[in-house]
């Protein structure tokens, strides 16, 4: 799929407040509100807007400690990745999941409300799960980015470029009419914030 200048820009506004009316968007991107909902719609179809969620504060929800796993599992076929792989997705602690190169096999995101929390669950559930072999902890002292925001430039087809294409980026009927309205082997398995 070929992104211009004005799916960019719904792209970063979307990304940035997913709660934005159509008519804001419209109006923060150029449009007019009838082709700014066309290509939402298209970018949702697409699949590149896969849906919107709502972003929360975890330590005010009691989630104070962050955990980054390093998990190996006993063998290497696809079965048994693919047994902990559909364990581990069920498991709600688990916030993101990505398959490793090298030494560990994933790499795991956990939230829990304290040490002891963690640790409950590393050894009566984690550590239960197909095939596990090893683990290996790494607590997070400070957030310093939080994963909120993809690079939308660079992740665009052809970088920087993806707004010379067709035209400057427009699309007939795109433009906003001054006349009618004035002045991410690394493979994710379980992904997202909670």
């Amino acid at each position: 799929m070929e992104f211009d200048e004005h799916d960019l820009k719904i792209l970063e506004a979307l990304q940035a407040d997913g709660r934005l009316s159509n008519n804001d968007l419209a109006a923060r991107v150029g449009l007019s509100p009838s082709p700014c909902w066309r290509r939402v719609k298209r970018l949702e179809e697409e699949g590149i807007i896969r849906g919107y969620q709502a972003m929360f504060d975890r330590r005010r929800l009691g989630l104070g400690v962050t955990v980054f796993v390093n998990v190996a599992i006993q063998s290497q076929d696809t079965k048994a990745h693919k047994a902990f792989e559909e364990a581990v997705v069920k498991l709600p602690e688990v916030v993101g999941c990505h398959i490793l190169a090298g030494q560990q096999d994933f790499l795991l995101q956990v939230v829990a409300e304290d040490l002891d929390a963690y640790s409950e669950f590393a050894l009566h559930k984690l550590g239960q799960l197909p095939g596990v072999r090893e683990i290996h902890s790494s607590f997070a002292l400070k957030e310093v980015k939080p994963p909120l925001r993809l690079p939308l430039r660079r992740a665009a087809p052809g970088g920087s470029k993806a707004g010379n294409s067709k035209a400057g980026g427009s699309k007939a009927g795109d433009s906003k009419s001054s006349s009618s309205h004035g002045g991410g082997r690394t493979r994710a398995v379980k992904s997202g914030t909670r």
